[in-house]
Formats: C-alpha cells, structure tokens, sequence
C-alpha cells in the first residue's frame, strides 16, 4: 500500500501527509510540481519530527511518476469516482492518489486511474480535506488488507 500525492498546493498538507505515511508505514509519492516552493528544509518543517520516519519518493512529474511507480492498481480519490467508499475493495499493493486541493487532478490523470474511489457527503458540501481523506480511505484500505497486524 502507497499513498501518492500529485501536485499538492498547501504545504500543510504534505507535512499531514508525510506523518501520515510514518505513523501507519506506508510509503508517500510526492509528485512535483508543487504549487509552493519545495525543498528539502520546507518539508523537513512541516513533517517536524515524523520526517525521517517517513519513506518519502519525490518524482519531477506525472510522467516520471508513471515510469517510475511500483506496480499495483492506481486507485484514485475523487468527488467523481463512481465507487462509494464503503463499498471499495481495496489490494495490498494499491497506490492510493490523490488531487490537487484546488482542482483535483487533470483528465489523464483521472483516466489513468484503475479505480476512482469517493467518500459520500450530505447534500451541500463539496469534499473534505485531502488529507482527512487520504486517512480515511488509508484506514479502510488496511483494514481490509491487514495492514494495521504490522504495526504495535
């Protein structure tokens, strides 16, 4: 299980991101270009302490992302996906994506994905915070595939 960012917008939430990936041990791919500058000091200061915990891939683009990713369903996060989270079946070697917190992902990006996953809000709101999500979906992924069993 992987969790992969695409081109985040808040810094914030990459350090959301990168902690999340440390506390449950699930490898984050960062994929640039971010919509603020990126640096090893700016993500080292919004991970604080979690950053070295944290199996972190930085890649250049969505292209070099594609070429360089493990293997596993690319299974993205998306007020479109046609698939209610409850209903989900998640795999161990799922790469769980998600947008831009301004505009989601692009229409490849969106085509490439083997499985568009959203998570059911009442009438009126939009979506939820791309990290309160990622956690969201991240929890039911590895309950469904024993991924909590590794940890203490």
């Amino acid at each position: 299980m992987r969790l992969a960012l695409f081109q985040p917008d808040i810094p914030q939430n990459v350090g959301a991101f990168i902690r999340l990936s440390a506390g449950l041990g699930v490898p984050l791919d960062l994929i640039e270009p971010c919509g603020f500058p990126v640096d090893d000091k700016r993500i080292r200061r919004a991970a604080m302490d979690y950053y070295d915990l944290a199996t972190l891939v930085r890649h250049a683009s969505w292209a070099a992302f594609c070429r360089d990713r493990p293997p596993g369903r690319l299974v993205l996060l998306t007020t479109a996906g046609a698939e209610r989270l409850p209903g989900a079946s998640f795999r161990a070697d799922d790469i769980l994506l998600m947008g831009r917190e301004s505009a989601g992902v692009p229409a490849d990006v969106h085509d490439a994905a083997d499985l568009r996953v959203r998570i059911p809000l009442q009438p009126g709101a939009r979506s939820l915070n791309v990290a309160l999500a990622a956690a969201m979906v991240l929890s039911e992924a590895l309950r469904q595939t024993s991924g909590f069993e590794k940890l203490a």
